[in-house]
């Protein structure tokens, strides 16, 4: 049973959270891009339940740095939308002075000398704390939103599709596997479909329930502003659950189309999701 929502720090006063009372919801801006992307290239690079799996021989230190900046587009766009939303933790200690002055800073530096990495003599794990410990910001977890009616821009997706190949076949796996008729999910005017895109909670933030209070609020806010469903990917159980059977009423969420990684085999019969083990969904939510 999720806590009562009681939490009065978000956008929408009148629409409180169930997070714990140091946590705070903010509409994200564009002066949240940096740190936003950051968590977005974390989270894929070293707790990903696929890349990390299927990317085995590539050093995932380089790929979060250089990864950070071609993601930027597709965060950029869902900030602009209005309709992204991160979390906040009010009681945040700073790891340096520097950092506390400007209110939070990223320290990653995608030209710093490869011998700083010590993915090689320690592990991806020794690593992803290593550039963990930089990102000294408040900000501990996004919920990112777009408009289904107004789309990314398939010219502006290139960087993206360079720095995560296979987001595209995954992407167009669950859209061929989806049996509804477009008109169900289609907008077709603003404020009638809201697609989510990336759910995303730092390392050292997990088990707070943050992600999990900040999809139950963002329902709640979609309803208030007018849409009528959400549609979202999801490439964890536990974003699945999330979703889909752990929606609560008067909402009803449910899988529209799904597939196992280790199984699933593309035009060609090469299973490029293969050397990891996930349930890939894309979940729709009646609000």
């Amino acid at each position: 049973m999720s806590k009562p929502a009681t939490n009065t720090k978000t956008p929408t006063p009148s629409n409180p959270s169930s997070l714990k009372p140091r946590y705070e919801i903010r509409k994200l801006e564009s002066e949240h891009l940096l740190w936003a992307t950051a968590i977005l290239a974390h989270s894929h690079g070293f707790h990903s339940a696929i890349w990390q799996h299927i990317w085995p021989d590539k050093a995932l230190g380089r790929w979060t740095l250089e990864s950070a900046r071609k993601l930027e587009y597709l965060v950029a766009h869902q900030i602009d939308s209005g309709l992204s939303y991160g979390v906040f933790d009010t009681e945040y200690q700073f790891k340096t002075a520097e950092a506390k002055e400007a209110g939070g800073k990223l320290f990653w530096d995608v030209n710093e000398p490869e011998e700083n990495s010590v993915e090689q003599t320690q592990g991806r794990k020794a690593e992803g704390l290593r550039l963990l410990r930089q990102m000294d910001f408040p900000m501990v977890s996004i919920a990112l939103s777009y408009d289904n009616f107004v789309p990314f821009d398939p010219a502006k997706m290139g960087p993206v599709d360079e720095a995560i190949p296979e987001f595209s076949p995954l992407f167009g796996a669950l859209r061929k596997l989806d049996p509804r008729d477009p008109a169900e999910w289609k907008a077709t005017a603003p404020g009638q479909v809201l697609m989510r895109n990336a759910t995303s909670t730092r390392h050292d933030y997990e088990g707070e329930g943050v992600a999990s209070g900040a999809a139950r609020w963002l329902r709640r806010e979609a309803k208030l502003m007018g849409f009528r469903g959400i549609q979202i990917e999801c490439i964890a159980d536990a974003v699945t659950h999330l979703w889909s059977d752990g929606v609560e009423e008067p909402f009803k969420g449910r899988v529209v189309s799904e597939f196992d990684t280790e199984t699933w085999e593309d035009e060609e019969g090469q299973r490029p999701f293969g050397l990891a083990r996930q349930r890939c969904t894309k979940c729709w939510v009646d609000l």
